[in-house]
């Protein structure tokens, strides 16, 4: 069940979201949005080679982001603004988890508002894409 308003606190932490994504999810991922860099699929390619591995999309991520705070909020309220850094790589089958904490809580102009401190960790606890969100609770 998604969280209300009246639950929530600063520091609150959102609940985990772990993704794995294969190299087949990675092709998938580049056929909808467009972004074939042989980087992300390719293990022959250049910078592939010199990594030793493709590595995960950003925006991949930036998507499970996505879902984690629109998971959190179910259908009580909607994103108003999402956005992150791209700080790490992160790999094909290696786990990347989604987490994050209500950072603060507030009334402005008669609306319920908070802000989300989000990031992705890599499987050795490292965040490899720290951002933030803002939601609105509907009333």
């Amino acid at each position: 069940m998604a969280i209300t308003w009246e639950e929530i606190r600063e520091g609150t932490a959102l609940p985990r979201l772990e993704k794995r994504p294969g190299v087949t999810q990675l092709v998938k991922y580049a056929a909808g949005s467009g972004d074939f860099n042989p980087l992300h699929h390719d293990y022959g390619f250049p910078q592939a080679k010199q990594i030793g591995s493709i590595i995960v999309h950003g925006r991949f991520k930036y998507a499970a982001l996505g879902e984690l705070v629109s998971n959190w909020l179910g259908h009580r309220g909607r994103i108003r603004k999402i956005s992150c850094e791209f700080r790490g790589m992160d790999f094909p089958d290696q786990p990347i988890v989604c987490t994050g904490k209500v950072a603060r809580k507030w009334e402005e102009s008669g609306e319920r508002l908070a802000q989300l401190t989000i990031w992705t960790e890599n499987g050795d606890g490292k965040q490899t894409t720290p951002g933030e969100a803002i939601v609105v609770f509907t009333r």
